[in-house]
C-alpha cells in the first residue's frame, strides 16, 4: 500500500511538471506572436519520450547497473533516433543570416543537443531518486542491524549476571549461612526487573538505579569484610530514562576483582546526576584474584559495544589503572 501511493505521488508530481513546461512554451511561442502548430506540441511531447525512455528504461536496466557502455551506446543510438523522427515530422525555418551554415548540420546540432539536455536532467534525476532510496535502505538495515546486536548483547548480558549472583549464594550456602534465604530473595528481585522492565528499550533512572542498590545490598550479605563498600548517589532524579544494564558490568567487575590478599573488599560507586547527564564510577582496589583469561572482561566488552550503539556521541568512557585502583569513569547524555 505505502508502494502504491509513493508511486501515485511521483506520477502526479511528474504530470504538473510536464503540464508546466508544457504551458510556459508555448506561453512562450504565443507571445511572440507565433502559431502554436501541431508540429511545436509534437517536439514538446517528444521531450517527454525521450526523457522517460532514459529515466525509466536506461538508467535503471543499464547506469544503476554499472553497465556503463551499452548505456552510452544506447544513449546515442536514442538521440540519433530523435533526430530522424524529429527531422521527419518538422520543419525548421531558418534564419537569412544563418546563410553560412548547412541546413542539415544546424538542424542536426539543435536537435541533439536540445534532446542531450532532456537526457542529462532525466539521468540526475533518476541518479538522485536512486541515492535517496539507497541511503534509506542502508538507514533501515543499520538500524536492524543495531537492534539485532543489543537484543544479542542484552541475552549475553543476562546468563553473564545470573552466573555471578549463583556463585555468590553458591559460596554463602557453602559456608551455611544463614542469610542464604535472604539472598535468595534479593537474587529473585533482581531477576524479576531484569525478565520484566529491563527488555524495554529504556527504564526510569530511579528504577535502574534500585536495582543496582538490590544488587549492592546481596554483594554486602555475600562479602565478609564489606565496610569499604560504598555507594554514593547525588542529584535530582525525577523522570529521566536510561537504556538498562549499563552499569552492572563495571559493578560486577569491581566486586569480582576488589578484594586484596587479606579478604578485604574497598568499592566505591559514585553516581551523580545533573539535569540529563550522569557520571558513573566504580573504584576498586586492584586484588589477589586471578584473571580469567577466557572469559574476563565479557561483560564489560558487550557493555561498551551497548553503549557505542545507544549513545552515540553521547556517552565518554574511560577505565585506567591508577596506582592499585580500577577505575571506571563513564559520562552519559540521557534521552
Amino acid at each position: 500500500m505505502g508502494e502504491k501511493i509513493k508511486n501515485k505521488k511521483q506520477f502526479l508530481i511528474h504530470l504538473f511538471v510536464w503540464t508546466i513546461l508544457y504551458a510556459v512554451i508555448l506561453f512562450f511561442v504565443y507571445s511572440e506572436g507565433k502559431e502554436i502548430t501541431l508540429k511545436i506540441c509534437f517536439r514538446i511531447g517528444f521531450a517527454a519520450v525521450v526523457f522517460y525512455t532514459n529515466y525509466s528504461l536506461l538508467v535503471p536496466n543499464l547506469l544503476l547497473k554499472k553497465k556503463k557502455i551499452p548505456y552510452l551506446l544506447s544513449i546515442i543510438a536514442l538521440l540519433i533516433t530523435a533526430y530522424l523522427i524529429i527531422s521527419n515530422v518538422l520543419y525548421f525555418q531558418l534564419y537569412r543570416n544563418q546563410f553560412l551554415i548547412d541546413k542539415r548540420l544546424s538542424k542536426f546540432i539543435i536537435i541533439i543537443f536540445f534532446n542531450a539536455i532532456i537526457v542529462i536532467i532525466g539521468t540526475i534525476i533518476r541518479l538522485y531518486e536512486q541515492w535517496i532510496i539507497n541511503d534509506r535502505i542502508k538507514t533501515e538495515i543499520e538500524a536492524q542491524k543495531n537492534k539485532t546486536e543489543l537484543k544479542a548483547l542484552k541475552n549475553q548480558l543476562n546468563p553473564h549476571f545470573l552466573f555471578n549472583s549463583l556463585n555468590s549464594i553458591y559460596s554463602l550456602s557453602v559456608k551455611k549461612s544463614n542469610e542464604a534465604p535472604d539472598a535468595v530473595i534479593m537474587l529473585s528481585e533482581l531477576m524479576r526487573y531484569m525478565l520484566y522492565k529491563a527488555n524495554d528499550n529504556q527504564v526510569l533512572l530511579k528504577d535502574e538505579l534500585q536495582y543496582i542498590d538490590n544488587y549492592i545490598k546481596l554483594q554486602h550479605i555475600r562479602i565478609a569484610k564489606n565496610k569499604n563498600v560504598k555507594m554514593n548517589i547525588r542529584g535530582f532524579i525525577s523522570t529521566q530514562k536510561i537504556s538498562p544494564l549499563l552499569f552492572i558490568s563495571y559493578i560486577e567487575n569491581a566486586f569480582k576483582y576488589g578484594t586484596d590478599f587479606n579478604g578485604n573488599t574497598e568499592i566505591e560507586i559514585d553516581i551523580s546526576v545533573n539535569g540529563d547527564e550522569l557520571e558513573f564510577k566504580a573504584i576498586n582496589i586492584i586484588g589477589s584474584r586471578a584473571k580469567d583469561k577466557e572469559n574476563s572482561g565479557i561483560g564489560m566488552k558487550n557493555t561498551k559495544n551497548r553503549l557505542e550503539l545507544l549513545y552515540p556521541n553521547k556517552h565518554w568512557l574511560t577505565i585506567i589503572e591508577k596506582g592499585n585502583k580500577f577505575i571506571v569513569d563513564l559520562k552519559l547524555i540521557l534521552d
